[in-house]
């Protein structure tokens, strides 16, 4: 794998606040799941993911996870990663995760080796906080005028954005995927 490194300096520097950072990147959601817990057992925390062709990897999810550095007692967080072509089915699986207490973390797009290309979700909790539940709902339609007006009904719902990816879905060709949610009581 390719790593390209790029530091950026700026005046006067804080010692108090120094980061780390992993890149994970594979070709196969379980196995970045995987990656993505261990992490999170060390106290990294998800900061992006961005699927692609990389240099020598190919198609791959890759994935930024950060800690901050001289901190004795680290979070520990716990990722579910989703990936399918169907929204209902995303939808569900969302919401399910929700139920367990997992938020919205970021998604992509990543042409995997068995479904083709997929919208990914990548959802998180503190194994340490109280978690706080949300209801999600996912629109997808091939029309910005009527994700403009999905948007506006969602919006009068209590809904708030989340994120965005234009996908080639296997249903419904390249449609815009939004994700939307809402705390209860909204």
């Amino acid at each position: 794998a390719s790593l390209l490194a790029v530091s950026l300096i700026a005046s006067p520097v804080d010692n108090d606040h120094r980061f780390e950072y992993r890149v994970l990147a594979t070709k196969k959601t379980s196995t970045m799941e995987k990656e993505l817990n261990a992490a999170g057992t060390e106290g990294f925390r998800f900061e992006g993911i961005m699927g692609g062709n990389t240099e020598w990897g190919g198609s791959e999810a890759v994935v930024v996870v950060s800690r901050e550095r001289g901190i004795e007692k680290r979070a520990s967080f716990e990722y579910k990663l989703m990936a399918t072509s169907k929204t209902s089915t995303m939808q569900k699986e969302m919401q399910q995760a929700a139920d367990q207490g997992f938020a919205y973390k970021g998604q992509s797009v990543f042409e995997t080796a068995f479904g083709g290309k997929e919208v990914v979700v990548i959802m998180e909790r503190d194994r340490d906080a109280k978690p706080e539940r949300h209801e999600y709902r996912l629109l997808a339609t091939s029309k910005t005028s009527t994700m403009q007006k999905e948007l506006i009904e969602a919006g009068e719902a209590g809904f708030e954005f989340v994120g965005m990816t234009v996908a080639e879905t296997a249903f419904g060709g390249k449609e815009l995927v939004t994700i939307l949610r809402r705390s209860p009581g909204k």
